[in-house]
């Protein structure tokens, strides 16, 4: 059975995720354990990396370095192991070289670019941007496989990653001008939607990461 390593550091929906990765697992016949940590052992050891984020860039880089050796264990396990990774909102906006929310943030520059407030060019497309929006310019790439073009998913956030390489940007979504909704590269992948709390679709898409063999 596969260990798949749920970051716990103080930010992000981790209830609500657990759930899902383990609903998505038993309905889609992925034998799977999720563990819920922040022991930089076992983070380096998992065959797979989930890192969730709910809030500010900065707060959330915060927090990641305050576990110590949790951020060298990520990258031990998914860049020199080559754990499949999925970062989910601000879990995927960490993957990028630097946030400017609040200032500029270093992040884990897995993704070359930066993470900036989403300014949509329609007035009425508030920000932040909440609610059910559809992914549109699917890539087609695995962890997307089975998602169909304008499937709906659920958003909230006032800021986007934007990476330096288009070929990194695997979706987009449509709120007053397109902007990134996933990204990949090599075994990483991340969504600024949340698939924890965007239902039967959601669902199909952990499932996916879970079964992914990048």
């Amino acid at each position: 059975m596969q260990s798949v390593a749920l970051i716990d550091y103080g930010s992000g929906n981790l209830r609500s995720a657990e759930k899902a990765l383990v609903k998505a697992a038993q309905d889609h016949g992925v034998a799977a354990q999720i563990i819920v940590t922040c022991d930089p052992d076992a983070v380096a050891r998992a065959d797979r990396v989930v890192l969730p984020g709910v809030g500010a860039f900065a707060h959330c880089r915060e927090q990641l370095l305050a576990r110590p050796g949790l951020v060298e264990a990520m990258s031990e396990a998914v860049r020199s192991h080559g754990a499949p990774f999925l970062g989910i909102c601000v879990g995927m906006q960490l993957m990028a070289t630097r946030g400017l929310e609040f200032g500029a943030t270093p992040g884990l520059d897995w993704i070359p670019g930066e993470v900036r407030r989403i300014a949509p060019a329609d007035p009425h497309c508030k920000v932040p941007h909440m609610g059910w929006n559809g992914l549109v310019g699917l890539s087609g790439q695995a962890v997307l496989a089975g998602v169909a073009e304008d499937t709906p998913m659920y958003f909230t956030h006032s800021f986007a990653i934007f990476p330096e390489r288009d070929a990194d940007v695997i979706a987009w979504v449509d709120h007053g001008g397109r902007f990134p909704a996933a990204v990949a590269r090599g075994n990483m992948a991340g969504v600024q939607f949340h698939p924890e709390k965007s239902q039967a679709a959601g669902l199909s898409l952990l499932a996916r990461f879970l079964e992914w063999r990048p």
